[in-house]
């Protein structure tokens, strides 16, 4: 049987990136990759993790991929600069509170609007959701708040507090990334019955910081098998 991986929330962490998946998943082209957003930002090399991505996809692996907040934000600074010689654009500004330094030092560039064009391409054509057979991946989460919470997109890139209602999902158990938890929680979302959702984010940017973070994830969904690769970037 193909083995299904849920990756969240790289941030740039290109070099913890490929030692999770050539050490750890070993991937082969029968498998499927579903990466939950958020490539770029914080960690050095938000660049080298989309080229990263963009590889397997042209190598012939099977790529699923969502819009994270992070590129929100890159792509409509990249929108907005168009329009500015000098000055920056209020979610430039904003941007850059969140690692947009970082971003542009890795693309080589210093405005928004000097990144490759498919590179922005690339980050349009992401997903906001992915449904399959039990489980509904989003970066962030979901207003359940409407009658149809796949109606609005925002609240899948941005979402925090949100409280699942199974019947809008159909019966399907939430995944997502966004904001970081400590890995004994993520454990407990695994192994107890109680939740309707799976967070999955462990703040890979945050290793010597935050005592129970600092790791990528992943989730293997056919036995739920879970690998936490230490940060090796920083």
């Amino acid at each position: 049987m193909n083995r299904r991986w849920v990756i969240p929330d790289i941030h740039g962490c290109i070099n913890t990136l490929k030692q999770l998946i050539e050490t750890c998943i070993m991937p082969t082209k029968e498998d499927e990759l579903y990466f939950l957003g958020d490539y770029i930002d914080r960690g050095p090399d938000g660049k080298g993790v989309i080229d990263y991505i963009i590889s397997m996809q042209a190598q012939g692996y099977k790529i699923g991929y969502l819009i994270g907040n992070h590129e929100y934000y890159c792509m409509n600074a990249y929108a907005m600069d168009q329009h500015r010689l000098f000055t920056k654009s209020k979610i430039h500004k904003e941007w850059e509170r969140y690692g947009a330094k970082t971003t542009l030092k890795s693309f080589g560039v210093k405005r928004p609007r000097q990144i490759e064009q498919h590179y922005i391409d690339w980050m349009r054509n992401g997903k906001y959701f992915i449904e399959l057979d039990n489980f509904i991946l989003v970066h962030a989460g979901m207003n359940f708040n409407i009658d149809n919470p796949f109606d609005d997109t925002m609240s899948m890139m941005w979402a925090r507090d949100f409280k699942v209602d199974i019947q809008k999902t159909g019966g399907k158990k939430i995944i997502h990334g966004h904001v970081p938890v400590e890995y004994s929680l993520i454990q407990l979302f695994l192994e107890s019955d109680g939740y309707n959702f799976i967070a999955l984010d462990n703040g890979v940017y945050y290793r010597d910081q935050k005592v129970g973070f600092g790791n990528l994830m992943a989730l293997e969904l056919n036995s739920m098998q879970l690998i936490a690769q230490p940060n090796v970037d920083f």
